[in-house]
């Protein structure tokens, strides 16, 4: 492994504190390894407008949505300090979203965003754009789409390279 790598792959490792396998593969196909780390540098943390909290809805709701084991261990991890039990369930499709009083109307929004753009075919009712474009602004509207889209890249080479979950959680369910 190039030496450069190893410090990525060992800074991912001393970050989250696990072997982190991803990092571990990619370092294969170094331009792979730079572009996907480059791609998690640079990922959204409490934006204005777009806090953690919602920023964590969008990564969990993402998770399930592409049902990615991996994607769910990682983004749930330590969801207790943003979210409740409820509202993990209704991420997880196990209840309505509209069903918890919790949930602001631009988290729902926010949530939807997520698995439509999860989604194959993509497509995006023009009644769901103008909703969006009420509740958010052109940058946090950017925001939320590059983080789900970033959990898709994700899933997407997670899966197809077999990857199983880290171990951030004792359970992981999808």
């Amino acid at each position: 492994m190039p030496w450069l790598l190893r410090i990525g792959v060992w800074f991912a490792e001393r970050t989250t504190g696990r072997r982190m396998l991803p990092a571990r593969i990619l370092a294969w196909y170094p331009r792979a390894a730079v572009g996907s780390g480059a791609l998690e540098a640079l990922v959204a943390h409490n934006e204005p407008g777009v806090g953690e909290r919602l920023l964590k809805i969008v990564r969990i709701q993402t998770s399930f949505a592409v049902n990615c084991a991996f994607c769910i261990d990682m983004n749930a991890h330590s969801y207790e300090e943003l979210l409740s039990d409820e509202e993990l369930r209704a991420l997880q499709g196990q209840l309505d979203p509209e069903s918890v009083a919790s949930f602001s109307e631009r988290e729902r929004t926010a949530m939807r965003y997520a698995r439509l753009i999860s989604s194959a075919p993509l497509r995006f009712p023009a009644d769901f754009v103008d909703e969006l474009k009420q509740r958010f602004n052109e940058r946090e509207i950017v925001i939320l789409a590059s983080t789900a889209a970033q959990v898709n890249y994700w899933a997407r080479l997670i899966q197809a390279l077999g990857i199983p979950p880290a171990g951030f959680r004792e359970s992981c369910e999808i």
